[in-house]
């Protein structure tokens, strides 16, 4: 068994993915840490968006590293959260898909295999820049996704 998290920018076409053993929070922490530090170093601001899962949050920061570095780091992001019921909205969740129709659709025998394997796939794809076309709108969403927005009753 082992862990895929994957940091993924649509409209670059660009995409990273830490292979772990295991999911914790201190694993995502990392993940976030090296997204800041290595991947967007100049960024004042990074947007990140993140399905509901309890270890993908700002608290990870602090559960893996000292206090002056979990809020450095937590500062540089931006955090957004896909609802619980449409979790199909994360991107990065279809990148996922992706590399799992690609790469994973074979048994891989140990976890430097599967490095590989998803680097190999990870530096194809980026050198390919495969984009998302999102095409769903906020027209979309406010159909899809009524029963979240607000009913405003003029008088």
């Amino acid at each position: 068994m082992a862990n895929l998290f994957m940091a993924f920018e649509p409209l670059a076409g660009r995409r990273h993915v830490e292979v772990t053993e295991r999911k914790t929070a201190a694993d995502f922490a990392r993940l976030l840490r090296a997204v800041s530090d290595e991947l967007y170093p100049e960024a004042e601001r990074i947007v990140l968006v993140c399905d509901n899962l309890n270890t993908h949050g700002p608290s990870s920061l602090y559960e893996a590293f000292e206090p002056a570095e979990a809020r450095r780091l937590a500062a540089r992001f931006e955090w957004h959260y896909t609802p619980k019921h449409a979790s199909w909205l994360n991107v990065a969740e279809m990148e996922l898909s992706a590399l799992a129709r690609q790469c994973l659709d074979r048994r891989i025998p140990d976890l430097e295999a599967l490095r590989r394997e998803v680097g190999a796939w990870e530096e194809k794809r980026n050198a390919a820049v495969v984009k998302v076309d999102w095409q769903f709108t906020t027209a979309d969403a406010r159909v899809k996704l009524k029963r979240l927005y607000p009913i405003i009753e003029l008088q």
